[in-house]
């Protein structure tokens, strides 16, 4: 199974605001940059589009390493809340509706087709990766 290594980040200028999100797909030595934006959206959801728009790339199912500097995203799979919130249709431990519903039903889909990993980095520190998406996704916004 190939092993790809992916770092994302999202941002926004305001919350809600215009919002840009980056990504790095690392294989083999081999490195892809991607990144977009949006007029108006919230950075939760720019880090959620991130994740979502490299694992879309993938061809076939991979072992995947995903650093993120979003408790939100990381936490979501790592502390389990995604499952619970499947599992109450969609539903907060509160029975309130799921933020961005529809980005984390994606999130998922795509999830179960690779044996994930998501690990949570320290943003706007010493990480040259997180540092480059954070780059890739301020400079998508001025892009707007």
């Amino acid at each position: 199974m190939k092993k790809v290594t992916i770092y994302t980040d999202g941002a926004c200028s305001g919350n809600p605001g215009p919002g840009g999100w980056g990504a790095i797909l690392m294989y083999n030595g081999t490195s892809k940059e991607i990144s977009g934006a949006n007029k108006n959206t919230t950075n939760n959801i720019m880090e959620i589009t991130a994740v979502l728009e490299a694992l879309k790339l993938l061809k076939e199912e991979c072992e995947v390493k995903i650093y993120s500097d979003s408790a939100y995203v990381v936490n979501a799979f790592n502390q389990g809340w995604i499952y619970n919130w499947k599992k109450n249709n969609w539903k907060t431990a509160s029975k309130d509706p799921v933020k961005n519903q529809e980005l984390w039903e994606e999130l998922y889909s795509l999830v179960q087709k690779h044996k994930v990993e998501f690990i949570k980095v320290k943003g706007h520190s010493d990480n040259e990766y997180n540092n480059r998406c954070d780059f890739l996704a301020t400079s998508a916004i001025k892009k707007l």
